[in-house]
Parts: structure tokens; sequence; C-alpha cells
């Protein structure tokens, strides 16, 4: 974790196991949520990343109620995951924020944990999310655009596949990427204690919150198997939905992983 407290759950992808004698390489790839709230101490931090690239993975409307601060020196790159369903439960925070005492019934009786499986489906399925990975992958392939820093609002769900696909791709064991994600529930909960807060004050119970505002294995699942019944296995995901061929495979494996000490 890097502690910049107008940027919740930025980490480095860094340091997970890669294979064999591998690991992947610290400093080149972050994430974390949308940039809008930085202010001066924290653009200033963020700037000490060095930072190329910003990918920011919202919708149009996201992008608009909170336009991302990017640090000096980094270019903006929009990649739309869900600009063919703005509906989709990774992208309604501030819709169900917006109306507490009618969240029972969008949220309850794990209506939640349905809506954010779904949306996890849609990130995989979606015309605009292949698109819009595809065009993450080209801009993590190009030397020049790193190190970079890929968000979306909150930092787990399309920014959470983001990740695990890229540790995927780089040879990350399946249970490390789970650890990844998971990571997001120590890191972005304890920061986001004012929402749930107000959330209760504005008449909502603020555990139905709870599947919204954090991750759960289940919804990396959903991802994982939509993947398989569209495609196959995650090979073929990378080959024919985001055109990563074998060769660029090996060459952002060879970039972006590196020898362990002991190897």
């Amino acid at each position: 974790m890097i502690p910049i407290p107008t940027l919740p759950n930025l980490r480095d992808l860094g340091g997970w196991p890669a294979g064999v004698g591998r690991r992947v390489r610290a400093g080149l790839m972050f994430r974390s949520t949308d940039l809008g709230r930085l202010d001066g101490p924290g653009i200033e931090a963020l700037g000490n990343l060095s930072l190329r690239t910003v990918i920011d993975l919202r919708t149009v409307a996201e992008r608009q109620a909170s336009p991302d601060q990017v640090p000096p020196g980094a270019t903006l790159v929009l990649c739309d995951v869900l600009g063919d369903a703005p509906d989709a439960a990774p992208a309604q925070l501030p819709k169900v924020m917006a109306d507490p005492r009618s969240a029972a019934a969008i949220l309850g009786d794990g209506k939640a944990e349905e809506m954010f499986e779904r949306g996890y489906r849609d990130i995989v399925g979606l015309p605009s999310a292949l698109v819009a990975y595809r065009r993450f992958f080209a801009t993590l392939a190009s030397a020049d655009s790193r190190p970079m820093l890929f968000h979306c609002t909150t930092g787990k769900d399309r920014t959470g596949w983001a990740a695990a696909v890229t540790l995927t791709l780089l040879g990350v064991s399946k249970e490390d990427v789970m650890r990844d994600y998971i990571l997001t529930n120590s890191q972005l909960l304890p920061a986001l204690r004012s929402v749930a807060d107000r959330f209760a004050v504005a008449g909502g119970d603020p555990e139905l919150l709870q599947p919204v505002l954090g991750v759960r294995p289940a919804y990396l699942e959903a991802a994982f198997g939509e993947v398989r019944q569209r495609y196959g296995s995650m090979d073929r995901y990378l080959c024919e939905g985001l055109e990563i061929n074998d060769s660029l495979r090996q060459r952002l494996r060879d970039e972006l992983t590196e020898k362990t000490i002991n190897d």
C-alpha cells in the first residue's frame, strides 16, 4: 500500500511471484481509486511515482462527476469498460448512495451480490469492455507508457479485473491473483467508513453497503467463469478477446517480470 490519504487503495502490482524464479517488477504498474479527490500534497506524492500514463476505466458520467487530476508528465488514456452498459453495478455506487432509504429494495436479499456478479460478467463480455481492455494492454505494451496507473471509481471492480488479467498473463498463480484482489477490503473499506456513516444518518442500513463497497471472491470468480463460458480458457480470452498474441504475451512477461534474487 502507498499511503496517500486522498487516493486510497493505491498499490503497486509488483512483487507477486510470477512462475518459477520470477516475480512481477515493482514500480511499473499501479492501481487505485479515481484521482478526482487529490489535493496538493496528494498530487505531489503521486508525482513521486514518475507516472507516464494514467488509464481511466470509468464511464463518461463518472468522469464528468469527478474528473481526474493527472500528475504532471502523465498522459491520460480513456478506456470506458462499461460504455455499452453504463447502468451496470460497478458504476452505480453514486446512485445507490443518493437514495439510502430505497437501498434495501435494490440491494437487500442478495440482490447486491447478484448485481455485482452480473456486472463482472459484463466486464468480460461487453463489446465496450473488450475494446477498453484491448486499449489497456496496447498501452501497457509500450515501454514509453510506463510507469502507469490504472483506476475506475473505487479501484476494485473494473480495476480489479484489469489487475487480475495482467497478473494472470504474467504467470502469477490464481491464488495470488485473488490475494491481490481481496487486498481492497483492507485498503479501501477503512477509507470509506465515513461513506457508510453518512448512509446510516440518511436512513440507510450500512450493512447493505458491505457487498457494494468491498469485494468478494465470488465477483472475480464470476468474471473468470464468463471467460470460460465465452472462450473456453484464459489463453483464448487473451488471444481472441484482447488480441494479445503469444509474441506480445512473452514480451510483456520479459519486460514486466524479473528474476528473483535467489534464482
